[in-house]
């Protein structure tokens, strides 16, 4: 067989991407690999393939739509996550559309800001972490090692929103001893961090 170029003289290999039949002249050797000019040229006037381990997304982006609730987590391709999002945002909004004592109302709407405003960076840090090929970061719907604090909150939320659909938030001895709530909360958080040491 004679060289696809140079008709008379003999092939002495083949085009990798192509199968064109080859002379020495026409050869383009590459890590072993035999190419035409041509298909040369076009390999290397292609964009870099990505580097494995790295997602296509743009941090941007996901905060952009990281405002909107769970819809930066599913830009980010976490649909789990993106469902506990509107859970959760969806409960808060409950929360404070049922009657409670203004007390609450105000720790549900401070509560209610500071998720909207986490879902944006959360969905932004995530897809940093991604584009770069890293480990996501920790965050508020797992956790440091994977814990599901998501369902926690979704549980104290239920919780919140069946006692007071009940009247039970309404009694005196409820509205003094709510702090133990947190209390245990933080008290759970130490005895966690003194375990992991150990």
């Amino acid at each position: 067989m004679n060289c696809a170029v140079h008709t008379d003289v003999p092939a002495t290999g083949f085009c990798r991407n192509c199968g064109k039949a080859l002379c020495p002249q026409c050869t383009r050797e590459v890590r072993g690999a035999l190419y035409c000019e041509d298909c040369l040229a076009g390999l290397l006037g292609a964009p870099p393939a990505p580097e494995p381990g790295k997602a296509e997304v743009n941090p941007g982006l996901a905060a952009t739509l990281g405002i909107i609730p769970g819809l930066g987590a599913v830009y980010n391709g976490q649909y789990l996550k993106a469902l506990i999002h509107v859970l959760i945002f969806a409960g808060l909004i409950a929360a404070l559309s049922s009657d409670l004592p203004d007390a609450y109302n105000a720790f549900l709407g401070i509560a209610l800001g500071c998720f909207y405003f986490y879902m944006p960076i959360e969905a932004y840090r995530t897809a940093q972490a991604r584009k770069k090929g890293e480990p996501e970061p920790a965050n508020l719907i797992e956790g440091p090692d994977r814990k599901p604090i998501g369902a926690f909150v979704l549980i104290g939320i239920g919780i919140l929103v069946l006692l007071a659909n009940f009247g039970l938030l309404q009694r005196e001895w409820f509205s003094k001893s709510w702090p133990v709530g947190l209390i245990l909360i933080g008290g759970w958080i130490l005895w966690d961090r003194l375990h992991k040491r150990s």
